[in-house]
């Protein structure tokens, strides 16, 4: 088993308690004592180790596999070699997840930077009005601003700014670097290292001498179970607020304007650029270094590819790619027509060379 000293493995779990914890079917009974303690992409994985595979395509890393069991649905069940356990399941990647939560619970979230006890740091400041709940830890350079308000079980890390007025809720992880001034979050939210939140927006305009910034004054609203990813920023409100819904995951590096509206359950990969007073409905799904559009709505269920340039409102329940964006057959008919007719002028031009 390979040893990792970032994030060891577990005391061990048997197969048998791992599967009724996971909701999923074991279906060698005699394999339920065997100890399962990490997770290992099929191709490495050995004993005491746990994979999963959704694919026949990659079916040629059963070869080299040796995990003590493997997670996989009906249709693949019929590739995985013999002596490798099953635990089958309607959605594997999805149980896979909770597996991995379950083997490896200090990797779910951002870990203490230092070995120092719990609590606050001595080397952390937190201004005298501010209201720390009991189980509240502040990390070593922490700062923790006037009136700010903190819940139980949140963790503040090291060189942290948390700015005055700002309201967190409970079970939360603030990582070591990131700021975060004129927001209201909610509980159990994560927020990455090195990202920014309650920053100004921006907005100029045009003066006799150049450009005039124009105030910014709303707030950030983040509610419960939100991820926000490193070095990600979500700028305030200019006057009114910037909004992030419950349960949505955003990834590294995307940058949020001021009065934009995320909803529920939508996931954000990284490079994406939101602009200015977009809205943005529930279980939307954008692709990386994808390009929005400000004042305009992307509806509940839409898709966007990745590197799409979106510059007008998308209806629900729909799937863009291109620039400009439009719907995804238009865009592949449009790319396997232009795909063809290179293909006819490289062939013409050939024919001419050889006359």
């Amino acid at each position: 088993m390979d040893h990792n000293e970032f994030f060891p493995p577990h005391d061990g779990v048997s197969l048998r308690e791992l599967a009724t914890r996971l909701g999923v079917e074991l279906l060698d009974e005699n394999a339920g004592d065997r100890m399962i303690r990490s997770i290992a992409p099929v191709a490495r994985a050995g004993e005491g180790q746990l994979s999963y595979i959704l694919s026949r395509k990659n079916r040629h890393e059963l070869e080299t596999c040796h995990a003590s069991a493997i997670l996989c649905d009906a249709a693949i069940r019929p590739i995985v070699p013999d002596h490798i356990p099953i635990l089958l399941s309607k959605a594997p990647l999805t149980a896979f997840a909770m597996a991995g939560a379950v083997l490896h619970p200090i990797a779910m979230r951002p870990a203490p930077v230092t070995s120092a006890p719990s609590g606050i740091s001595p080397a952390a400041y937190v201004d005298p009005t501010a209201m720390l709940e009991l189980g509240v830890e502040v990390e070593p350079m922490a700062v923790v601003g006037a009136r700010a308000e903190i819940g139980s079980g949140t963790r503040i890390g090291a060189g942290t700014v948390i700015g005055a007025d700002v309201k967190i809720g409970r079970d939360c992880t603030i990582a070591a670097g990131a700021s975060v001034l004129a927001a209201l979050i909610g509980n159990s939210v994560i927020i990455h290292n090195g990202a920014r939140i309650g920053q100004d927006g921006f907005g100029n305009a045009p003066g006799p001498r150049g450009m005039l910034k124009l105030v910014q004054i709303g707030r950030v609203i983040i509610q419960d179970n939100v991820e926000i990813g490193a070095n990600t920023t979500v700028d305030r409100g200019a006057m009114d607020d910037t909004v992030i819904g419950e349960g949505t995951k955003i990834d590294n590096q995307v940058q949020i304007a001021h009065n934009v509206h995320i909803g529920r359950h939508c996931g954000i990969a990284a490079g994406v650029g939101i602009a200015g007073s977009t809205k943005i409905g529930n279980g939307v799904l954008i692709g990386g270094a994808a390009a929005i559009n400000g004042h305009i709505s992307i509806g509940d269920g839409v898709q966007l590819a990745a590197f799409s340039g979106v510059i007008g409102s998308v209806p629900a329940g729909s799937i863009y790619g291109g620039i400009p964006a439009r719907p995804m057959k238009d865009f592949l008919r449009e790319m396997a027509d232009k795909m063809a007719q290179s293909d006819e002028r490289a062939k013409r031009k050939g024919e001419k060379k050889n006359d």
